[in-house]
């Protein structure tokens, strides 16, 4: 039986796919992922699954988010010559000077 195995580095960080394993039951399986597969790296945790319970949906089953252009959301989107932004500059500015006069810096 074939087993995904998904590791975590570090907790608080999504489980990746890192490879599989071969095993008769889910405690050899266990044992198996975390000499294969969390031994030489950062590992928090391992998630250790049968293949056939894996369930799949792909392109052809549902439209997924991501297919309209809203590139419009990100700044690297827009062409700025500086000027455009002088109230963005003023308000940095303004911060900065806030701050010497607290005496934060």
């Amino acid at each position: 039986m074939i087993w995904e195995v998904f590791r975590q580095e570090k907790t608080g960080r999504y489980h990746t796919h890192c490879g599989n394993v071969h095993a008769p039951d889910r405690e050899m399986a266990k044992q198996f992922a975390a000499i294969q597969h969390g031994r030489r790296k950062p590992t928090n945790s391992l998630w250790v699954v049968p293949r056939e319970e894996i369930g799949e949906i792909d392109s052809e089953d549902v439209a997924f988010g991501g297919t309209t252009d809203k590139s419009y959301r990100w700044a690297t989107a827009y062409n700025t010559t500086g000027t455009d932004a002088s109230e963005v500059v003023e308000s940095e500015d303004e911060q900065a000077t806030a701050e010497r006069q607290r005496g934060d810096d």
